[in-house]
């Protein structure tokens, strides 16, 4: 383990009140991996992006994401692959009170552009209806990209977060395909009910082995932890949801 953080806050004044939640795609491409994560500061949260191809020198890189570029940015990450000759990024803008899941596209991983919405939250008393943002990493899969993404919703003992599934066009990822009506995780054990923030799981990665899924995600805002599930199942369980 090493003794000093991979990213630190404080290199400028998008992140002086810290940084978060990072996840980590590797681009084959550009044989580097990305860690896209929030950053915090007085005028709010906002896309941070680092590049590195040895876990030690980190590039810190100034994207322009969203909508209008400007802060109110977070819950993003990469696709593998560039995608029509583009790389594209899932991300959560504030865009009209709303808290929906966009994707935008770039030619240069700095300056993105053609900015949509993905995938919006639901309304009524749905698990995923007041906000939604993505939770892992966009996976390749045999029938498209899969996603996890959480949805957050008040309840009388607080705000409890759940992780669900979508599946996307592998070649148009702006095509959704499926997306499960249940959630698919959500806390149980104690120590993701209780903890500073009660009631939470969040899950920020993901590793495919086969057929087995490992992925790892913070618990009550307290400690990290790692589930495991089948690939097939869960493709399965999302297709049945098809659009």
């Amino acid at each position: 383990m090493e003794s000093t953080p991979a990213i630190l806050p404080g290199t400028s004044q998008t992140d002086e009140w810290g940084v978060e939640d990072p996840r980590l795609t590797f681009l084959a491409d550009r044989g580097e991996w990305a860690a896209v994560f929030t950053e915090y500061s007085r005028t709010g949260p906002r896309i941070g992006f680092a590049l590195t191809s040895d876990f030690r020198k980190f590039v810190r890189m100034s994207p322009k994401v969203g909508p209008d570029g400007k802060s109110g940015d977070k819950n993003a990450a990469l696709f593998p692959r560039k995608i029509g000759g583009r790389w594209a990024m899932i991300h959560r803008p504030h865009v009209d009170d709303t808290s929906d899941m966009w994707i935008s596209f770039s030619d240069d991983l700095e300056t993105w552009s053609d900015s949509e919405r993905l995938l919006s939250a639901r309304e009524g008393t749905w698990w995923d209806a007041e906000k939604i943002g993505l939770s892992t990493p966009p996976l390749e899969t045999r029938d498209g990209w899969l996603v996890m993404y959480h949805g957050a919703r008040n309840t009388p003992g607080g705000c409890l977060y759940r992780a669900g599934l979508a599946l996307f066009d592998a070649d148009d990822p702006r095509k959704l395909l499926g997306r499960t009506d249940e959630w698919i995780f959500g806390p149980e054990a104690e120590y993701e009910v209780r903890g500073d923030v009660g009631n939470v799981v969040f899950p920020c990665g993901w590793v495919a082995d086969g057929n087995m899924v490992f992925m790892y995600y913070g618990a009550a805002d307290t400690c990290v932890a790692v589930a495991s599930g089948s690939l097939t199942e869960m493709l399965k369980f999302v297709k049945e949801e098809a659009c």
